[in-house]
């Protein structure tokens, strides 16, 4: 197919199509040069397990590929629980190609592929948010990095016992995540190549922290809650002043996440402690004497795209009762654009196409925004002025809905 140009270049002709084994060595190196690093072997190795080479395509010109965008096939949790999401990945282009439309092409071949398939819901990571807003993608989840003085005084006493630390290992520490993510909207599921991802520890990456650790909770049924941290050492005029670096905090009851981050903040020798992926409704905060001390800094975690808009919204729960007539704008996929019932609660829903006259009127980004029931809610796309409410009531009744108990949604895994 031909891809045209805003420049006024006149582009090959190039071939569109899924990967194969052979193209992937290409398509990393392509997505080296386009995000301006290099990575290692070892890298390379642990992502490539990841890879169906089916789920992925490229642009090729005279044989080379010259764009590429890919989707891994996740099981994510969603209001009313683990659904399949499609996890957008490897979307780049090589610099020599650049603002030809290929990225565009490729994800509109993507979604149309998708659709197809069945898979109703999309969601990545977003290098640029305004580059995937243009694709109909909305900020569905937010995280915090957060940095928390050592040695911070909790609200109430913690029980220090039942902790011991141990080499991760995901046969361990699988059956913790399993049980917690199944509660956690934005927390997908993980199999053996994502824990070898998770994992991962080359010495490359750890910027001089010693080795990946885990600390296990016990409690009277077995390991209730796991901590993967890391130490770096520093002094600092012969005073300590090292740092503790935290991947992740899970656990199945809230006593066990009290004591993984009491374990954390007593490290001795340690200065802070910095986690750059938790909520922004994180219960370290509640926990802490002090919740001014733990410096946080707010970003966008993972957005969302609906692909097939009635078979997303059909696809969870809502919080409450609702009866409301979408009015869909969708600009890149013309086969949401148009009139939806959606009709539920806590049980289900049906999303139907109607000719009733509508009570919102919504651009697909906004509801993937609020698809995953968090701070990105209607009311608020609505006074951004994006959502128009066309029925007087039926803004409040569809937020409500949207929304969903719980802890709110985000990603500890980058995809």
């Amino acid at each position: 197919m031909r891809i045209g140009s805003p420049y006024g270049q006149t582009p090959a002709v190039t071939e569109m199509r899924a990967l194969t084994a052979d193209d992937l060595p290409d398509a990393w190196q392509l997505l080296e040069h386009a995000f301006g690093g290099a990575n290692s072997p070892e890298d390379w190795e642990v992502e490539l397990a990841l890879v169906e080479p089916s789920r992925f395509l490229g642009s090729f010109e005279d044989g080379q590929v010259v764009a590429v965008a890919g989707a891994f096939a996740l099981e994510m949790t969603v209001p009313g629980g683990p659904r399949p999401v499609a996890g957008v990945t490897w979307v780049g282009v090589r610099p020599t190609h650049r603002r030809r439309g290929l990225v565009s092409g490729l994800l509109r071949r993507q979604l149309e592929d998708l659709r197809a398939a069945g898979e109703p819901v999309a969601a990545l990571w977003a290098s640029q948010g305004a580059i995937y807003q243009r694709f109909g993608y909305g900020p569905a989840a937010w995280d915090v990095q957060l940095a928390v003085p050592s040695g911070s005084a909790f609200t109430r006493p913690v029980p220090a016992g039942g902790m011991r630390m141990a080499t991760p290992d995901p046969a361990v520490l699988g059956p913790v995540w399993d049980a917690a993510r199944r509660t956690r909207t934005g927390w997908s599921a993980r199999d053996e190549r994502w824990w070898s991802y998770r994992l991962f520890d080359p010495e490359s990456r750890r910027s001089g922290a010693a080795p990946l650790l885990s600390v296990l909770a016990d409690g009277p049924a077995g390991v209730e809650g796991y901590a993967l941290y890391a130490t770096r050492q520093q002094w600092s005029s012969g005073t300590p002043s090292g740092e503790v670096h935290v991947r992740e905090v899970v656990a199945t009851n809230p006593e066990a996440y009290a004591r993984l981050w009491r374990y954390l903040l007593d490290l001795d020798l340690m200065k802070e402690v910095r986690i750059g992926f938790v909520g922004p409704d994180e219960p370290l905060l509640q926990l802490l004497a002090e919740p001014r001390a733990a410096q946080g800094r707010l970003k966008d975690n993972i957005w969302v795209r609906l692909v097939d808009v009635p078979g997303a919204l059909a696809g969870r729960c809502y919080a409450a009762p609702v009866d409301v007539v979408l009015e869909v704008v969708d600009a890149f996929c013309p086969w949401n654009t148009g009139l939806w019932r959606l009709t539920g609660g806590p049980d289900g829903a049906t999303c139907t196409p109607t000719s009733d006259p509508a009570d919102l009127t919504v651009p697909v980004a906004d509801l993937g925004g609020a698809y995953l029931g968090g701070s990105s809610t209607l009311a608020a796309r609505a006074a951004a002025g994006s959502v128009v409410e066309r029925r007087p009531g039926a803004l409040a009744q569809a937020s409500t809905a949207f929304g969903w108990p719980g802890p709110l949604p985000y990603s500890p895994l980058v995809f």
